[in-house]
């Protein structure tokens, strides 16, 4: 450990300063974040493409409002960052519910069924770069033996 950028304890990985990743982090944190907020306001407001986009996935639109509520709770849980980790488990299993309808409607691949996974890997890489104990529960190894 050695201090970096005015940081004291930053670990320095192949040269790489843990403080730019978890710079990273932070950045792809905040792109799913602010995508996911996005979201789960126009559910909370019940926006026009909100109703429509819930009534093509053959959900009644009563579930609209309850689904934001979730959603919104997720995110809370997903900012804080005490209970950052169980905020993205719980949008993990959000976001495959939205895989599972996607592939039952048979949408496009890449731009329907792919696209919550997009937001899954925004969601664990942002939260990965930015937690070492997260890093330390699981590591990205090189050296396979």
């Amino acid at each position: 450990m050695e201090r970096v950028h005015g940081i004291q304890g930053v670990h320095k990985v192949d040269g790489f300063h843990m403080a730019h990743s978890v710079k990273g982090g932070y950045v792809l944190s905040g792109i799913a974040a602010a995508f996911l907020a996005m979201d789960t306001i126009m559910k909370l407001v019940l926006a026009a493409p909100a109703v429509e986009g819930t009534a093509q996935l053959g959900f009644p639109t009563s579930l609209i409002l309850p689904l934001g509520i979730v959603e919104a709770l997720c995110l809370l849980a997903y900012l804080v960052p005490r209970t950052s980790v169980l905020g993205a488990v719980l949008f993990t299993g959000y976001l495959g519910g939205a895989i599972a309808t996607h592939v039952r409607l048979e949408n496009p691949l890449f731009t329907h069924t792919l696209f919550p996974i997009y937001v899954a890997v925004l969601v664990w890489g942002g939260l990965w770069l930015r937690e070492p104990r997260l890093r330390a529960l699981l590591p990205l190894r090189g050296d396979v033996r």
